[in-house]
């Protein structure tokens, strides 16, 4: 995949990819009237400079690892603490999926489209696909499906089987005025319609129903590939907190460190000190005990 990003700027902004705009302090508190004339804080995003409100901006350093450097192909410029606009990521995050699924598949088919857009929104993708069939189904495709489903139970098959020797019985009892006597010609030339008329209707019934089973595995294969790629960047920014935390942990015993180290410091000079000060005046006593022998 190439390394252009995967987003069109607005008509309005004009940037250069090379050059990204770094948020500061000064941009962080820089006022643009709003339209009411009023002034409103917005921050510059470092991508395409275009400002937001700070509720619409993420900070780079609190993304994935993996992800963080998929943007810096694009601009590696930026800095940890450079802000971008949640449209922005979500386009990145859908090429970054893209590129990704690219890898492992070799190809990027219409249903990976679908769940990386999926991710980039944040969206459910799950369906039911049920619900969805029935509503498109036609009146002939229903009474098909209604007929297919009948002509498969036992209710059909106890009710034709009494039909059938209801008909021989009635044909066999009355001999020389049966309309349809032995061996029952009317009843085969029906058999074979019900059977002509049935076999094309089940066929229908079971094509449809393998266009259900197609939509249910597309559903349940993009449901499938979401939470593979979802519990995947989950671990990801697991082992990123853990990295970090485990980072301020070393951070902070340092600095507990280096306090336990001035605190005996300090008591260290307090002991001398406390030490010099006895030292002295048990000079003084002394001198003061000489002096006193002395003028005596």
């Amino acid at each position: 995949m190439a390394n252009e990003p995967d987003f069109t700027p607005p008509d309005d902004v004009i940037f250069e990819p090379d050059v990204p705009v770094i948020d500061s302090a000064d941009a962080a508190s820089a006022s643009v009237p709003g339209p009411t004339g009023k002034t409103s804080k917005r921050i510059p995003s470092a991508i395409s400079g275009k400002r937001y409100r700070k509720r619409d901006l993420v900070r780079l350093d609190s993304l994935r690892p993996t992800l963080t450097e998929f943007i810096r192909r694009d601009f590696p410029e930026l800095p940890h603490d450079a802000m971008i606009s949640v449209r922005e990521l979500a386009r990145y995050r859908m090429s970054f999926t893209e590129d990704l699924l690219k890898q492992e598949h070799g190809e990027f088919s219409e249903l990976d489209r679908q769940v990386a857009e999926s991710i980039a929104r944040q969206d459910t993708i799950a369906e039911n696909t049920d619900e969805e069939f029935e509503e498109h189904r036609s009146l002939g495709e229903r009474l098909s499906d209604q007929i297919a489903t009948f002509g498969g139970s036992w209710k059909f098959l106890i009710s034709f089987g009494a039909v059938l020797l209801v008909w021989m019985t009635i044909n066999v009892v009355s001999g020389l005025h049966a309309f349809d006597p032995y061996p029952f010609i009317l009843l085969n030339l029906c058999l074979s319609c019900v059977a002509a008329v049935q076999a094309p209707i089940i066929m229908m019934s079971q094509k449809r129903q393998e266009v259900k089973d197609r939509l249910r595995s597309d559903n349940d294969y993009r449901v499938n590939l979401k939470a593979e790629l979802e519990i995947r960047h989950l671990h990801e920014k697991f082992d990123y907190l853990v990295s970090r935390q485990w980072q301020r942990l070393a951070e902070i015993q340092q600095i507990q460190l280096e306090m336990m180290n001035d605190v005996s410091a300090v008591n260290r000079r307090r002991r001398t000190l406390v030490s010099r000060t006895k030292a002295a005046r048990r000079a003084a006593k002394s001198a003061a005990a000489k002096e006193s022998k002395a003028t005596s």
